[in-house]
């Protein structure tokens, strides 16, 4: 039987009228169906009017236009889906989209996508045109694809990195102020308990990191990739640290020093708009690394933490916080969405990897932990924020943009929830003759 003489049966899908030569074209449906295997979790809708999938679905699928059934034939995958859904062609209905989790948990664990058959696809190619299967432009928020930012330079340049970061953190002050909240921190948080407030688990996570780094009035305190200065705020507030943080995001480095000023630190806080590569060779106490390591390349490793173990003086500490790959083996780059809509460039590998190279430069290493059912919470707070302040950032930021956002971090959430991905802080010192330390026989801190 051929894919448009398939009967509609029990799933409740409605035909397009058959065109004039008699024969049906296929229909939204028809391709959807051709696109997967079993019974659908969800309800789709498509523009011509065919629907597809149970009348009673929480969720339903909405594909609003031919362009948007044209991204999903024309990049199979996550990022054909991605395209649509950030360009308004498909819509998700039953959630919100600055939190669309519940819809996509449904869609990972029960849709089953599959390949048509040769006979399929060139049935679906002779009665959609073949002009569907041209891609349409990719919405204004997807970075290039890898093999066109080599016009940039070289992966990890400092050029192209510039450009990297710059499309995921020069977004919007204002947007972020609303979606991360008042700490301005984009990072993992710590909760002591699942109640925690987000501004307190951002706190307890700052106490943590200053904790295991040992600080203490008057040190001097090295921050690489610092953010809007959350941890250099935090050190120089509660811990009276003489602390500089790098950034190579203007926009991120703007508003840090305006709150520095604001809270009275300066003196004491600086952030400087500056690649890492670019920090002073100054000795420090300490050196955190919270949320830069995704950003360098797998590749770059040891020469970065050989790198930060130079700012060190002997004994002094270095924490390296950063995402991680769950297992070894897995693969350095991220799928196709992360990496055009996301991070571009990002890169992770296994916790065994990252300990490695801390131990290779000539690091020792004396704790590490997992924090990934932390960073799920994170996440599912950032996705709160983003609901109650939609319209707000969707004015900041445009529509587009802003289900970029719900989608990532809901689906980022539900990375760390399956242990698909880990957040990991290593612990390690810079030791001096005689392989001194500085480390007491048991940690000076609470685990």
């Amino acid at each position: 039987m051929s894919l448009i003489d398939r009967e509609q049966g029990a799933a409740g899908a409605s035909a397009s009228p058959p065109p004039g030569n008699g024969r049906r074209a296929p229909s939204v449906a028809d391709v959807v169906r051709a696109l997967t295997a079993g019974p659908l979790p969800v309800r789709v809708t498509g523009y011509d009017g065919s629907r597809l999938g149970p009348a009673d679905a929480g969720i339903t699928l909405s594909i609003r236009s031919e362009r948007g059934l044209s991204y999903l034939l024309t990049a199979p995958g996550d990022l054909g889906m991605a395209r649509a859904y950030v360009s308004g062609d498909l819509a998700l209905e039953g959630v919100h989209p600055g939190d669309p989790y519940d819809a996509l948990r449904v869609l990972k664990d029960e849709l089953r996508v599959r390949t048509p058959t040769v006979a399929e696809g060139l049935a679906l190619a002779r009665g959609l045109g073949w002009e569907r299967l041209l891609p349409p432009p990719a919405p204004p928020q997807e970075a290039l694809p890898r093999w066109k930012r080599v016009v940039g330079g070289l992966r990890h340049s400092r050029v192209r990195d510039s450009t990297a970061i710059s499309h995921h953190y020069d977004v919007s002050n204002a947007f972020y102020e609303k979606v991360l909240g008042p700490s301005m921190t984009y990072t993992c948080a710590v909760f002591r308990s699942p109640d925690d407030s987000l501004e307190q688990a951002q706190a307890s996570k700052y106490d943590l990191v200053a904790a295991k780094l040992a600080l203490r009035p008057g040190m001097r305190l090295l921050d690489v990739g610092c953010g809007w200065g959350g941890m250099v705020r935090h050190a120089a507030r509660e811990y009276g640290v003489k602390a500089l943080g790098v950034t190579l995001s203007r926009a991120q480095a703007q508003w840090a020093q305006a709150a520095i000023a604001r809270e009275g630190l300066t003196g004491l806080a600086e952030v400087r708009h500056l690649d890492y590569r670019d920090a002073p060779r100054q000795e420090f106490d300490a050196v955190s690394s919270i949320g830069l390591t995704e950003h360098i390349g797998v590749r770059n490793y040891p020469v970065y933490f050989a790198f930060l173990r130079d700012r060190l003086r002997p004994q002094g500490r270095l924490l390296n916080h950063c995402i991680t790959r769950a297992d070894n083996r897995a693969p350095h780059r991220s799928g196709a969405f992360i990496d055009r809509y996301v991070f571009p460039d990002g890169e992770l590998a296994g916790p065994g990897r990252v300990i490695s190279e801390l131990h290779d430069v000539g690091l020792e290493v004396h704790h590490e932990e997992n924090l990934r059912q932390h960073y799920a919470l994170t996440l599912a707070a950032w996705c709160r924020n983003l609901v109650e302040h939609w319209d707000f950032c969707v004015g900041e930021v445009g529509g587009g943009t802003a289900r970029v956002w719900g989608l990532y971090m809901a689906g980022s959430r539900l990375a760390f929830e399956r242990n698909g991905i880990q957040l990991h802080q290593v612990l390690a010192t810079r030791n001096g003759p005689d392989a001194v330390n500085g480390y007491p026989l048991r940690p000076d801190w609470l685990p």
